[in-house]
């Protein structure tokens, strides 16, 4: 028999303690949901920044569930008012129309897409190889394409492309926004977020009034007519509600603050970890990968916690309603008092 040595000795004990010692957040007293929760009748299997693959081949997005069926191995990633978008790991993007239920086109990018957007006729597109371009589905046409710098590694979580106006917005894998004009997409702008060479995306892209609002995993910024504001943090996610930013991060911190990025507000729940979070109609909400739901008012001042049981598959709140392990939850319905 090999004779083990000391130090490899030593080695495996920190691992092993070190794996032991992972430390969950336990709150002290939580409530049921059971009241404002029902099956929905299946399970999530991937998750897009605007909505949820199902494992029956339907989405869920920002209206809720939807009838039309994506065909096997696509994934959800937006929608609009006509059109519904889902790819698959070959590199196609397929256009589905949301009356007839069947696919209108189905692009060849060759790559597999990261995120896509939509408006009217245009559709902006985000490859895994930091590839951004603009589709015509009129004239069944790519009006531009052009790839940005190499990236090593990324987020699993990365935001969609958003159309302001004539522009479109892309969030593009190496920490920048690039800001094109369909008509005129040669001279784009861009605006940095985060010069980190991995794990750099912009993972959220959002707009309130004239303000933007995008983040990286670790980068906050706003951005308006009077400059670009920043906050640094472990990023979990962000969300909008009544004209401020809500941040919640990887150390289970919860904060509020004004498009300029000052502090109005905090609060902490030791060890938490979020799987889903979100605000609107002035209640914040964050889901614990342990199955706590906590719900607070929009000072973070005021909260009750719900148990909703762990979560197994990927969650996901639209439309004001929590999807969790085949479970639908109403969140409107739950109280922080």
């Amino acid at each position: 028999m090999k004779k083990i040595s000391l130090v490899a000795l030593s080695l495996a004990a920190l691992f092993f303690s070190g794996c032991t010692s992972k430390q969950y957040f336990e709150p002290k007293e939580t409530f049921s949901a059971s009241s404002v929760s029902h099956s929905f009748g299946s399970s999530i299997v991937d998750l897009s920044r605007d909505g949820a693959t199902l494992k029956n081949g339907q989405y869920i997005g920002k209206q809720g569930i939807s009838g039309i069926e994506m065909g096997e191995n696509y994934r959800y990633l937006s929608e609009n008012a006509s059109y519904a978008l889902a790819a698959n790991s070959e590199g196609v993007l397929k256009v589905i129309d949301k009356n007839t239920k069947e696919t209108v086109r189905a692009i060849a990018l060759h790559v597999p897409v990261v995120s896509a957007g939509i408006q009217n006729d245009i559709i902006t597109y985000v490859l895994n190889n930091n590839t951004f371009g603009i589709y015509e589905i009129s004239n069944n046409k790519k009006i531009f394409e052009s790839r940005s710098e190499e990236t090593f590694a990324i987020d699993t979580r990365a935001a969609t492309p958003m159309f302001i106006d004539n522009l479109a917005v892309m969030p593009m894998l190496d920490g920048k926004l690039i800001i094109v004009n369909p008509a005129d997409p040669e001279n784009a702008k861009v605006v940095y977020i985060s010069s980190a060479k991995a794990f750099n995306n912009v993972m959220y892209l959002s707009r309130m009034d004239n303000t933007m609002v995008s983040a990286t995993p670790k980068t906050l910024i706003t951005l308006d007519t009077e400059g670009k504001n920043e906050h640094r943090a472990n990023i979990s996610e962000v969300s909008i509600d009544k004209g401020y930013i809500y941040l919640f991060t990887k150390e289970g911190e919860i904060k509020k603050f004004n498009t300029n990025l000052e502090e109005i507000a905090h609060n902490k729940f030791k060890f938490a970890h979020f799987s889903a979070s979100a605000a609107f109609d002035g209640k914040v909400y964050a889901l614990d990968q342990q199955g706590s739901l906590i719900v607070l008012s929009s000072d973070l001042k005021k909260y009750k916690i719900y148990d909703l049981g762990s979560v197994k598959d990927p969650a996901f709140i639209t439309g004001k309603k929590l999807y969790k392990d085949g479970d639908v939850v109403e969140l409107s319905k739950l109280s922080y008092n």
